[in-house]
């Protein structure tokens, strides 16, 4: 199968350059962590690997004796630990390694999506790790791996070739299917990650033993992204609790079937504060079109947003905007605590939606656009002047960010 290099490694390679800390990289299932990791790694350490195991059950010093980073070297080794999170002493021992050779080895640390719900639990690893965390391949990442800076976060407007952007639309941006491109071995790839999840990662995971209820909730949730979650009707759907609901969809959200986004209500009159719309992490399988597109997009927008916050180039939210008459907008991108651009979603293009103005003037945001998926390419920069909202082609409006 074809490899396409990651944004992810210009990441890494500008992290372990320049920063002492621990890398964690952590994201969904076979979004391409290990693979990535492993490119700039000098020893591996695989916590499913028996013999791996043995060796970190022996303790840092061994580690680090066996894998000879204890020798001269012109340049510091970079070692990688994949899984290790399943170990339940994984953080005593990574706090122990860490203080002891973190001036003598680099350290990058993988893990499924279960990294980040073992995480928040007690973080005594504080300041002593960067956590980045990895989607899978977008618009912006096909065509360009550099990363962006502190001056000019968005990019420059680039043509995405036709093959690529279909691709995503049709087969997601994991990077197997993404780059074999395969409708047969799309569908059976998708079923069986989803089956994966469910069955294997809950049951590791979590005690929760309704499995059979909670596979009829995530089968509910496949056929809603891109809509409000009312955990009441879930509730009564599927006959448990709403509080169980909230639990089994938070427990979801961390292993990454999907995510949440809530209202922004500042400066909002008659907005709506509680109600989360939920997404699908992967939009390949969606039918409805225009559930699909606005997938896609929040897709797109969740791995700008994050991307950005994990390298530090400021403080940003991915939020919605809806009031109590039923007037909504799709997104709102929030920088530094001040409201940056809103976004409606349309997969064929339409007359302007007259919420984007009305919104905007409530927000005071300074771009307002109408995103279009089925729309050719236009070579003009999206950001190049605040002002009232815009129709803009999916394809230039995607490869502007991340």
């Amino acid at each position: 199968m074809e490899t396409k290099p990651r944004i992810y490694d210009s990441l890494l390679v500008e992290h372990l350059a320049t920063n002492r800390q621990m890398a964690f990289v952590s994201g969904p299932r076979q979004v391409g962590k290990t693979t990535t990791c492993r490119n700039h790694a000098d020893a591996y350490v695989d916590w499913d690997n028996i013999d791996d195991r043995e060796l970190i059950l022996a303790g840092p010093v061994k580690v680090v004796d066996r894998l000879g980073l204890n020798r001269l070297s012109d340049t510091v080794p970079v070692a990688l630990f994949d899984e290790l999170h399943k170990y339940p002493r994984w953080k005593q021992f990574l706090k122990g390694f860490f203080d002891t050779y973190a001036d003598q080895v680099r350290i990058t640390v993988t893990g499924s999506s279960r990294m980040d719900v073992y995480r928040r639990g007690g973080d005594s690893l504080m300041g002593r790790y960067f956590l980045y965390r990895m989607h899978p391949f977008s618009v912006a990442e096909t065509l360009t791996q550099e990363l962006p800076d502190a001056k000019r976060i968005v990019r420059p407007p680039t043509k995405v070739k036709a093959t690529d952007f279909e691709a995503l639309w049709q087969h997601g941006g994991y990077p197997e299917p993404f780059l074999k491109r395969d409708t047969r071995f799309s569908r059976r790839w998708h079923s069986l990650r989803l089956q994966q999840l469910v069955r294997e990662d809950i049951r590791d995971l979590t005690q929760i033993q309704q499995i059979d209820q909670l596979e009829l909730l995530v089968k509910l949730l496949a056929n809603r992204s891109a809509h409000q979650l009312i955990y009441g009707n879930l509730a009564k759907e599927i006959r448990v609790s709403i509080d169980t609901i909230r639990r089994w969809v938070d427990t979801l959200c961390n292993l990454h079937l999907g995510f949440l986004i809530r209202p922004w209500f500042r400066n909002v009159s008659r907005s709506l504060r509680k109600e989360p719309k939920w997404f699908l992490r992967d939009w390949a399988s969606i039918e409805d079109a225009g559930d699909k597109a606005e997938t896609f997009v929040a897709c797109h927008l969740l791995k700008a947003v994050d991307g950005w916050n994990d390298m530090g180039l400021g403080k940003f939210e991915l939020s919605y905007l809806r009031d109590k008459e039923r007037r909504e907008v799709d997104f709102l991108v929030v920088r530094d605590n001040k409201p940056w651009f809103l976004a409606e979603i349309k997969h064929r293009e339409e007359s302007m939606s007259p919420t984007l103005r009305f919104f905007q003037d409530q927000v005071d945001a300074p771009f307002a656009f109408q995103v279009v998926i089925d729309s050719d390419y236009v070579d003009a920069n999206c950001f190049a002047k605040p002002g009232a909202p815009i129709v803009v082609p999916a394809r230039t409006f995607l490869s502007q960010l991340l």
